[in-house]
């Protein structure tokens, strides 16, 4: 392990690119601090306070603690990832969009272009909401957040907030273009991480007041480990097709033969289905959150974690989104057309259609299963925090982030060593990555 780490300083372009990443979640988590104009910090804190553990401190956990600030990255990563879901789902309802997905890469970049415009539009709506929603809180002792309400604050803060989830948006592409990759999902993980060391901090506070026993402190340190080894056994787990190549002859030479397998993976969609799943859910109840409207505070009150409706959707739009991203990034036709084109085949499956159908079975099955082990990290904190007042980071979300996030981060580290014939992190084996 150390000397994969020191091997990563004798390649001058790794090396460059991981400091690339280094530097930009270093400006990320820099505008976390930096705050909207003509809010009260200290009001805005303590409301804060007392609507902590509901659907406004799961936001703010995605945006690297920016909300609970108002700072300028308050809207975070969010809207970004709503516009992807939107235009992904159109894709299959629109032919023009279908159409642009299948033309290659210029199709790609004016899919990008669309999620970018579709972001800002999303971030306005958002950040006018908001503006509008913190005219109206108050502190404690009754002293306004804003100090100066009106269209000028209103105005000043959607312009803050969009610019401020544009910055983010180029950030994350930067990161992916000229750093070590994954961009948006290092600023997540980014936002995540750096709340560990307060919320370990919490923790301990709580032992040392008696809150929390050590035995039970230890039992959780213990729980937690069993959760991430879980996490890194099923992200890593692959139902492997064996696929039979015929030998064929070209010029003088004899090609072919050989017998290998195609690896299809459990959790196909990584950490998409609980980003976007959450992304949906969050989306109306907080805009619902600072609207005065009695229905919509009863409808907020149902969509809080740990309630049965909460629960349903939260699993219901995982289960979605783990077929419906895994039908998006592995087509199985296509598989199976390159595999006949190269005279590979599964043993006891027709080429061509059937092997199409068989690949498409099995990927249904295998990801049915990678659906119920994602819903069963995800729901498993709502109901730790419930009852034992956990920390978010003992697991859920945020640790199926983490972890998913830092294997791939490894995995691309692993393959650009090894490319120059440099060891990896591990000398027995290697870090497969999840997609």
């Amino acid at each position: 392990m150390i000397s994969g780490v020191r091997n990563i300083t004798r390649i001058p372009e790794l090396k460059r690119r991981i400091l690339i990443s280094l530097l930009l979640l270093a400006v990320y988590r820099v505008g976390v601090f930096v705050p909207t104009p003509g809010i009260d910090a200290q009001a805005l804190a303590a409301w804060f306070a007392q609507a902590k553990g509901t659907l406004l401190g799961l936001f703010d956990m995605f945006a690297g603690g920016a909300l609970q600030r108002l700072s300028v990255f308050a809207l975070g990563i969010m809207p970004y990832i709503s516009a992807s879901i939107i235009l992904q789902l159109l894709t299959v309802v629109i032919p023009y969009l279908e159409k642009l997905s299948k033309e290659g890469e210029a199709g790609r970049k004016k899919i990008t272009q669309y999620t970018r415009y579709g972001t800002v539009l999303l971030s306005i709506i958002q950040g006018f909401g908001i503006s509008i929603g913190i005219e109206r809180m108050t502190g404690p002792a009754g002293e306004l957040v804003v100090a100066n309400p009106g269209w000028g604050f209103r105005l000043m803060t959607v312009l803050t907030l969009t610019a401020g989830t544009a910055f983010i948006m180029w950030l994350g592409e930067q990161i992916t273009e000229r750093g070590i990759g994954n961009g948006i999902s290092l600023i997540i993980f980014a936002g995540i991480v750096a709340r560990l060391p307060s919320a370990s901090a919490n923790t301990f506070r709580m032992m040392r007041t008696g809150e929390m026993g050590i035995l039970f402190v230890l039992v959780l340190i213990a729980f937690m480990m069993l959760v991430v080894g879980f996490i890194v056994f099923m992200e890593r787990g692959q139902r492997r097709v064996p696929v039979q190549y015929a030998k064929r002859i070209v010029g003088r030479r004899m090609y072919g033969g050989q017998s290998t397998h195609l690896p299809l993976r459990v959790n196909t969609s990584g950490v998409i289905p609980p980003i976007f799943a959450s992304s949906i859910i969050m989306f109306p109840a907080t805009i619902a959150q600072f609207v005065g409207v009695p229905w919509m505070k009863t409808l907020v009150n149902y969509l809080m974690p740990g309630q049965l409706l909460y629960t349903v959707l939260y699993v219901g739009f995982i289960f979605f989104f783990c077929y419906f991203y895994t039908a998006v990034t592995f087509n199985p036709v296509d598989v199976a057309d390159n595999m006949k084109k190269y005279g590979g085949y599964i043993p006891g499956i027709r080429p061509g259609k059937r092997t199409a159908e068989f690949i498409d079975r099995v990927l249904t099955r295998i990801t049915f299963g990678g659906a119920m082990y994602i819903s069963a990290v995800c729901v498993m904190p709502t109901f730790m925090i419930r009852e034992f007042n956990v920390p978010f980071f003992f697991g859920g979300t945020a640790l199926l982030i983490v972890v998913g996030v830092a294997l791939d981060t490894m995995s691309q580290i692993e393959s650009h060593m090894l490319t120059r014939h440099y060891e990896g992190f591990l000398k027995t084996g290697r870090i497969r990555g999840r997609r």
